[in-house]
């Protein structure tokens, strides 16, 4: 059974006449009479009764036009289907993102893009950047939103922020009511920090900075996420260097202060595979350089 034999089958149940039906298709007779021969010796089954007085469906005929109809209406939006995500109209993507972008462009990406394209399914999973690498390696995420330089062969990127770090301080602490400070100023605090193994990078770097500024950090508590680091600063159980961006957070009990002396920065990168031959994920992409050029934003444009 083809395709071609349901619409003909239905053209000819419609019409109860072969000529008529023929000249609707724009096929001669014979053909016609072929393909519906085709499709009973197919079914096992009579559909239609031909004799002197005309055409007219069997039982079996009759049984077999919803069937016939559902069929070429499935054929048809199955035929769609492909069109749509071969032209990046409608598919998967599978998106990896730190916590932290929730706070830095993030939301103004998705909403652009599900505008947009309304037919794109958007899979989101908050990993942190150590985690997304392997992930994006693997091909189990489309793109990754990383904080991090160590950009793996074969793919592209694209900065989609740049943040100053800034103090962040228990309401109270005898900084905190301070316009700026100096680095220097937070010797001998205990730190909470970003675990090394989630965030390599800028663990290392707020060590650093802090060395670098003439003190050794008592790295009193390391967390999975910056958010976390945030609400433990805001009980009272140390201080921490983070992202501009968290301020967004608005945590109670916790409050935050420009540093005069850091130049530092905290950069977010999209990444995604440079061979992937995909309409979505070029369309997402796109997407987030608009974002990203968009000033109004927060965020920086491309690298």
């Amino acid at each position: 059974m083809e395709f071609r034999h349901l619409r003909y089958f239905l053209m000819l149940a419609e019409e109860l006449h072969f000529g008529r039906a023929a000249q609707r298709l724009s096929i001669s007779q014979p053909p016609l009479s072929l393909n519906i021969q085709q499709l009973e010796a197919s079914i096992g089954a009579q559909l239609f009764n031909r004799n002197s007085r005309g055409v007219q469906l069997t039982e079996a005929g009759q049984a077999f036009v919803p069937a016939a109809r559902a069929l070429l209406a499935q054929a048809v939006q199955a035929a769609q289907d492909a069109r749509d995500v071969a032209q990046g109209q409608a598919g998967t993507l599978q998106i990896g993102f730190a916590g932290s972008m929730l706070y830095c462009g993030l939301p103004q990406i998705l909403a652009r893009f599900q505008l947009a394209h309304p037919r794109l399914r958007l899979v989101l999973r908050e990993l942190s950047s150590s985690q997304q690498l392997p992930e994006l390696v693997g091909d189990r995420l489309d793109v990754g939103f990383v904080h991090t330089t160590r950009v793996p062969a074969g793919f592209s990127q694209l900065l989609v922020a740049r943040q100053p770090f800034v103090a962040c301080l228990p309401q109270g602490h005898a900084l905190s009511g301070q316009r700026s400070l100096a680095l220097s100023q937070l010797a001998g605090e205990a730190l909470v920090l970003v675990s090394r193994a989630v965030s390599p990078d800028y663990h290392e770097r707020i060590v650093q900075l802090c060395a670098t500024a003439g003190w050794a950090p008592e790295v009193r508590h390391e967390l999975q996420h910056w958010l976390s680091v945030v609400s433990l600063v805001s009980q009272g159980l140390g201080v921490a260097l983070v992202p501009a961006a968290l301020q967004q957070s608005a945590l109670a009990g916790a409050c935050f202060v420009p540093i005069d002396d850091l130049h530092a920065t905290y950069d977010t990168h999209c990444l995604w595979r440079s061979d992937r031959d995909q309409q979505a994920l070029t369309a997402f992409t796109h997407a987030v350089q608009a974002v990203t050029l968009d000033p109004d934003n927060g965020a920086l444009g491309p690298a």
